[in-house]
């Protein structure tokens, strides 16, 4: 295909940022009408209110200002405070608090914008309300040896790390002769430490003990102090519960919901009913098997103990924690939402327990976008994964839940250095993996008297009212807001169901506890055949959730699909090489297939997980449920269902009819939505290279509509019927995005043609003969400068402007003859880093994402023309600007403030960042 193919498309606004959030499902429209802007579409921030020290008018003024700004609501975040405020704190739930709590949600419903709340202060769950009996608890197993006929020559006390360390209380003392055969000798032990048995033979002895981690509720603000919470208690999480039931008195705040943060409980391995739990759910006593708990050998025995002991330990967190939680927040008429990564358990059933899930975004991504800046410097070494952010929206599409919340820009890069730019292809992989719900990561309440910068977070993003680019904000909310409008329409379209064998995760030798982190994906997750498969599968253009044990044992089918809940369906299960399946698990896989379901195995489970006393039998009786699946071919018909023994799987899958989108060959990455009267697709070009060709849609259209969610524009593109669905061509610059809507029928749609910007017929160069004024910004405003040709106002030997951060406005005229029917692109080579335009005195748009580009039929005119250009630079300079000058602007209890790689932030030595506008500005004539 070549580039005067007519009607192609392109994006040319790049995606923004999303939070939005409410349980309310939308469909699409059966017009060019774009989908509702929700308060849920909107997206969302967390709120630091530091030291509490939050008052009516700021409050009042500071929703009104994200109101604007285009944010649809807040999460309360309660944490440590500035110093030199201490007389504003407010103690976290006291009355004063409260009645703060209840402007706050009252003058944000009077906006239309939600609020939601952190049940604690910092992180993790915990606070002065948690008893030494409730805090987080750990097991301490203290060795010593026993020579036969010898006396124990140290008594058996819990040995303290400090002085101030609270006693641990003795569980029980267990004896291991030379083969690990194990005798309980707890009664032999008097209150004073001394053993009293003495059994012939050398024995290894193991005190048991019940510590407390001793942590502390982390960045917590007054009234928020004190110990961590036991996850693993029932009886600790219901005490917890009580004292906001308590603490609310009845009264419904009208919030939304409860947010639990990941799990960062440190060295949380155990509770006071641990062992009991373990033996009932497991059926043998951990206590006599303590040396393979312990042990990190590479053996079949400590893979199974360890198994069996992380298994319980997501039992415990998931029933008594989760679960609960959820259950009690419902009693409160509020929602939950959570973030499971970070903890021991099962990721994909934790989500799945409650309201919205949520994932974080957590570092820099690599795009070979060019222009795309990403200084080693300014980023950690992290690479977020969006497969990681999958099991949180599978958790959300296999139970019916239709938002997926993600804390967005964690430490995206160093401190006053993001741009919209670098934000655009993050929050795009998120979206693709299923995310539709952004929480921005995060502002800061900061009262109105406070000198700029004002109070800040040391984690975050720090989109502030005092942040250069806030005027700009609304432009990238906005986009965010369309987007997420169309990915909370409908339902999901993912076909195929990938099964994520965590007993796999639970078996490694390594350590006691399997914290399941993003930052340990090299350890947990990529080296697994089921993230190789996936990955895999992705890449060739299938739609897929990943899958339980839990779920599949509570899918049913219908009309040969997989149902898992009644919001969801898929056409295929897939069982990536497994090593360790439970028996009940494959019982309802078989189950399933007898009943209709498709499924493939990439090889045999080779076996069962745990450890058994009748280990032998157990894995007889799966090895006769494997072999009664009689497979001819590579494939057996169960049922009514069918299952196959394939290592091809793209093979496989085609041979059942199941299809991949071809158009990722192109370079595009998708994902797809399902609504009533059609689909919607969102395409993105991450790759080097522009895209311009034929692609094919796996839907039958009647007809296919372009959305840009940077303007709002829609229009028809022309696309025709073929075998495999539909086809169109399209044209999309690296770094664009779109989203297509197609529709099961053919419909009549008041919307014209999406113009051909494919190649340009003609172009006029604007560069020459600029003025610059700076219209707002700090330190100071520099003088107006005259440019011959434009050019950024930094390094042009102007200290001032080299130190300021705000926004100045570019301003030109031109003449220029415009002729019916063409239409026009003004394109700029760079913008550092957001530029709002006026052409003739209209506001025509904002630009702030590679290419730099807008759409300026409708705004020019035969004859002169007048144009202005606002930008917005970064804060870095500004703060550059601060720290040269010995200008104090960072004070804060707790951590104060560090930067990227977690050291004192010191921005002096920075190199200046160029700001405004640089090469060429075009405007692009197109068919």
């Amino acid at each position: 295909m070549t580039p005067k193919a007519k009607n192609l498309f392109i994006l040319t606004i790049p995606i923004l940022l999303f939070f939005g959030f409410h349980q309310v499902k939308k469909e699409a429209p059966t017009s060019a009408e774009w989908p509702e802007i929700s308060q849920t579409a909107k997206p969302w921030t967390r709120w630091w209110w530091m030291g509490n020290a939050v008052d009516e008018e700021n409050l009042s003024g500071l929703l009104e200002t994200y109101h604007d700004a285009g944010l649809g609501g807040v999460e309360i975040a309660p944490i440590y405070g500035a110093k030199g405020y201490e007389d504003r704190y407010i103690d976290f739930l006291s009355e004063d608090w409260l009645s703060m709590l209840d402007f706050t949600v009252n003058k944000a419903h009077s906006l239309g914008m939600g609020v939601d709340m952190t049940q604690g202060t910092g992180w993790p769950f915990g606070g002065p309300q948690v008893s030494v009996e409730n805090a987080a608890t750990r097991m301490v197993i203290q060795d010593y040896e026993k020579s036969d006929g010898a006396a124990l020559s140290t008594p058996i006390l819990f040995q303290k790390k400090k002085e101030t360390q609270p006693d641990a209380q003795l569980i029980a003392v267990m004896a291991y002769d030379e083969n690990n055969t194990p005798k309980e000798i707890t009664t032999f032990v008097d209150d004073k430490g001394k053993l009293t048995w003495d059994e012939a033979g050398d024995w290894k002895i193991k005190a048991i003990f019940l510590d407390k981690t001793g942590q502390m509720v982390k960045r917590a603000a007054p009234g928020g102090v004190g110990f961590t919470l036991d996850h693993f208690s029932k009886s600790a999480v219901d005490t917890y519960n009580s004292h906001f039931q308590k603490a609310f008195s009845g009264k419904d705040y009208g919030f939304r919901a409860f947010y639990n943060d990941s799990f960062e409980v440190y060295g949380a391995d155990f509770t006071a009913s641990f062992f009991d739990e373990f033996e009932k759910r497991r059926g043998y006593d951990l206590k006599e098997f303590l040396p393979y708990l312990e042990s990190e050998e590479n053996s079949d025995k400590v893979r199974r103990v360890k198994s069996d002991y992380r298994e319980t330990i997501n039992d415990l967190l998931l029933n008594n924690f989760t679960r609960n939680w959820t259950t009690w927040a419902h009693s409160q008429s509020k929602l939950t939402k959570n973030q499971a990564h970070g903890s021991p358990g099962n990721l994909l059933d934790l989500y799945a327990a409650v309201d919205i899930p949520e994932c974080e975004t957590f570092g820099s991504s690599y795009f070979p976008i060019p222009g795309l800046r990403r200084d080693s410097a300014d980023i950690r070494n992290v690479d977020p994964d969006p497969i990681m952010l999958k099991f949180a929206s599978s958790a959300a599409h296999l139970t019916g839940k239709n938002l997926v919340s993600s804390e967005t820009f964690t430490w995206l890069g160093e401190h006053f250095k993001s741009s919209f730019a670098q934000m655009k292809p993050e929050v795009e992989q998120a979206f693709l993996a299923g995310v539709n719900h952004i929480f921005y990561h995060g502002v800061t309440y900061s009262p109105e008297d406070v000198p700029y910068p004002g109070w800040l977070f040391y984690a975050s993003l720090n989109l502030t009212q005092q942040n250069s680019l806030w005027p700009h904000f609304k432009g990238f909310n906005d986009f965010i807001a369309r987007s997420q409008a169309i990915l909370q329409a409908g339902k999901a379209d993912n076909e195929l169901l990938v099964y994520w064998p965590v007993y796999d995760v639970w078996a490694e030798p390594k350590g006691k506890m399997e914290m399941i982190t993003v930052h340990a994906v090299d350890e947990w997750l990529h080296p697994t055949a089921f993230y190789k498969q996936s990955k895999k599968l992705m890449e060739a253009g299938y739609s897929l959730d990943f899958i339980s044990d839990d779920m599949i044992a509570n899918s049913k089918v219908a009309d040969g699909l997989i149902q898992t809940s009644q919001q969801n369906s898929a056409k295929v299960l897939i069982i990536p090489e497994t090593e360790f399946m439970p028996t009940e698990t494959l019982r309802a896989i078989l189950k399933l297939a007898e009943n209709g379901a498709r499924v493939i195995f990439q090889a045999k489970p080779k076996s069962i997980p745990g450890f058994h006393a009748d280990q032998e039998s157990k894995e007889n009786d799966f090895n006769q449920l494997w072999t009664s699946i009689r497979f001819e071919g590579g494939k057996s018909n169960l049922g009514k269902g069918e299952v196959f023994l394939s290592d091809n799987l793209g093979k496989t899958l085609e041979d059942l009819g199941i299809y991949r989108e071809k158009l990722v060959d192109s370079g595009l990455d998708f994902v797809r939505r399902k609504v009533e009267d059609g689909k919607y697709y969102f395409l993105v070009n991450h790759s080097s290279e522009t895209v311009s060709q034929v692609i094919s849609l796996n839907t039958k259209s009647g007809k296919v509509m372009a959305m840009d969610p940077l303007t709002g524009k829609t229009g028809t593109i022309p696309s025709g019927n073929s075998s495999e669905g539909t086809s169109l061509t399209i044209f999309l610059k690296s770094g664009e995005s779109i989203f297509l809507k197609t529709f099961d029928k053919q419909v009549d749609l008041e919307v014209s043609s999406w113009p051909d910007y494919s190649l340009p017929s003609k172009t006029t160069d604007i560069s020459k003969n600029w003025k610059l004024t700076f219209t707002q910004g700090q330190p100071n405003l520099p003088a107006p400068q005259a440019m011959e040709i434009i050019k950024p106002w930094t390094d042009n030997g102007d200290p001032e402007a080299d130190d300021f951060s705000g926004q100045a406005s570019y301003s030109s005229e031109f003449e220029f003859l415009k002729t019916n029917g063409k239409h026009y692109i003004l394109a700029i080579d760079k913008v550092y880093e957001s530029a709002k335009i006026w052409i003739n005195g209209d506001y025509v748009g904002t630009t702030w994402s590679i290419p730099y580009q807008l759409d300026i039929t409708e705004y020019l005119k035969n004859g002169n023309n007048t144009i202005k250009i606002e930008v917005a630079n970064l804060m870095a300079n500004s703060i550059r600007y601060l720290d040269r000058n010995g200008i104090e602007w960072r004070n804060y209890h707790e951590i104060n403030f560090v930067n990227i790689d977690y050291k004192p932030f010191d921005a002096s030595n920075w190199k200046t960042m160029p700001s405004g506008l640089d090469g060429k500005i075009e405007i692009l004539e197109f068919q």
